[in-house]
C-alpha cells in the first residue's frame, strides 16, 4: 500500500489537488482519509463549550486513533472512519467502513505536525496558496457549508487560524517531498505525483 499525506493551510485547495491526483486512478485502487474525521470526540462538552475549542491546534486531533487506523490499513484491515459534523463541532455516531487500497491518501492541515504520522507517509505533499486566497475560500466555505456568519469567520481567522497556521502548519513545509502551488501552474507537480504513483502500482 502506498500512503500519501497531503497538507497545507486552510482553504489552500487540498481537496482540489486530491481530486486531480486520483482523477486518472481506478476507483478500486485509491482511498481517501480526511484529518477532519479525526477531531477528538467532544460529547462530554456542551455545544457552547465545543465552540470555544481551538480546532486549528494539533491537540484537537485524535492522532492516536489516526495512527492506529493507518497501521490497520497497512495490515490489510478495514477501518471504521469516524464522521465529523462541523455544524455541531463534534463527531457523529456514524462511521464509514474504509477498506485498504493500493493507494491511500490522507489529507488535512495538521497531518504533518505529528512525527509518528509523518513516518507512515511514503510521499509527503504540501499544497501552497496565497494567504488572501485561502481566506476568501475559507469565508465562502464556512458561510455556505458550515452555517457560520461573516464576522465569526473573520474573528476566527484573525485570532486562531492565522496564528495556528504560522506556528504549526507553515513550518511543516520542510517535511514535504513535493510542494504544489495551487494555481494554473500546478500541472507539472500533479503529473510528477501521478507518475510516482503509477510506478509504485506496477
Amino acid at each position: 500500500m502506498l500512503t500519501i499525506g497531503i497538507a497545507g493551510g486552510t482553504g489552500c485547495g487540498k481537496t482540489t489537488v486530491v481530486n486531480q491526483i486520483i482523477s486518472e486512478l481506478p476507483d478500486s485502487e485509491v482511498g481517501v482519509i480526511s484529518q477532519d474525521s479525526y477531531y477528538k470526540d467532544l460529547s462530554h462538552l456542551s455545544y457552547a463549550e465545543r465552540c470555544k475549542i481551538n480546532f486549528d491546534h494539533p491537540s484537537s486531533i485524535d492522532f492516536e486513533l489516526l495512527e492506529t487506523h493507518l497501521k490497520a490499513l497497512r495490515a490489510g484491515e478495514t477501518i471504521a472512519q469516524p464522521v465529523y459534523s462541523f455544524v455541531d463541532h463534534n463527531r457523529t455516531k456514524e462511521t464509514i467502513p474504509t477498506p485498504p487500497q493500493k493507494v491511500m491518501i490522507v489529507e488535512g492541515i495538521l497531518i504533518m505536525t505529528h512525527p509518528e504520522i509523518r513516518k507512515l507517509f511514503d510521499i509527503k505533499i504540501f499544497v501552497h496558496a496565497d494567504s488572501d486566497e485561502r481566506l476568501i475560500r475559507r469565508l465562502k466555505r464556512d458561510i455556505s457549508e458550515r452555517g457560520r456568519d461573516l464576522q465569526e469567520v473573520l474573528d476566527r481567522y484573525q485570532h486562531t487560524l492565522k496564528p495556528m497556521h504560522d506556528q504549526f502548519i507553515e513550518p511543516t513545509k520542510e517535511y514535504a517531498d513535493i510542494i504544489i502551488p495551487n494555481n494554473k501552474y500546478n500541472t507539472v507537480a500533479i503529473d510528477i505525483v501521478r507518475t510516482i504513483i503509477a510506478n509504485k502500482l506496477v
